[in-house]
């Protein structure tokens, strides 16, 4: 199990007027990766950004890149956005299986499954590695544990504590439980991915967690060094 928390700041509440500077503001509090919230309005309602951002700041930073992609078909992208600069491709469970009523259609959220196609997902992430980087699947609240074997081929699992869409939503403690669970079976990175605060972090900590996703709780704090600080000081209590 890691033995470290690790803090990943989404560059969605940034300022994009001065992109640069915000990412040099992640460096400058010691920001262990940037993630980049890819959006395509039809797996979530809103749409973001996309390669061209991540080749905009791939040049200015040596923080690994991590690519969240919550869009249909992300097996059709995951190369572009490799050679675009990103070092963490995140594909969600939800492309991988038959979804739940109510979810199936555009304009039907969150998407949800209860379970998925194992080899399926495994040939992308097996794709992804092979390209040379990291993959890691990601789990939308209402879905439940489901990786089953393909854990053991997975740098990393994304737990979702909001339903993705929207940034500065309310953490969603019902998914404790699942990462209690996940980290039982599972010795890699946890992340955790809504609403981390001071109020939050520590119980996604204590469930296991060791990987910090935050947007706002960072670039709205006029001390985000602090922030950082807190944040990792959490994973040596």
């Amino acid at each position: 199990m890691p033995t470290e928390t690790k803090v990943s700041v989404s560059i969605l509440c940034a300022d994009f007027t001065k992109l640069g500077d915000e990412i040099k503001k992640c460096e400058d509090a010691g920001v262990d990766m940037i993630h980049v919230d890819v959006m395509d309005g039809h797996f979530v309602p809103n749409i973001t950004i996309g390669q061209v951002i991540i080749e905009a700041i791939r040049p200015v930073t040596k923080l690994p890149i991590e690519a969240h992609l919550m869009i249909e078909n992300p097996w059709a992208y995951t190369d572009s956005f490799i050679d675009s600069g990103a070092n963490i491709i995140s594909i969600h469970a939800e492309c991988y299986g038959e979804r739940r009523p109510g979810c199936r259609q555009y304009g039907e959220y969150p998407k949800e499954v209860d379970e998925i196609d194992i080899e399926r997902a495994r040939q992308d992430v097996i794709r992804i590695k092979n390209k040379g980087a990291q993959a890691v699947m990601v789990l939308n609240p209402g879905t439940p544990l489901c990786l089953g074997g393909l854990m053991t081929d997975l740098d990393g699992v994304l737990v979702m504590s909001v339903n993705p869409g929207f940034a500065k939503q309310k953490f969603n403690p019902s998914v404790l439980a699942k990462i209690i669970d996940l980290r039982e079976n599972y010795k890699g990175n946890i992340a955790i991915d809504g609403g981390v605060n001071e109020l939050t972090a520590p119980e996604a900590v204590k469930a296991g967690v060791n990987v910090l996703a935050t947007a706002s709780y960072f670039f709205g704090s006029d001390k985000p060094r602090d922030v950082v600080k807190y944040l990792k000081s959490l994973g040596q209590a």
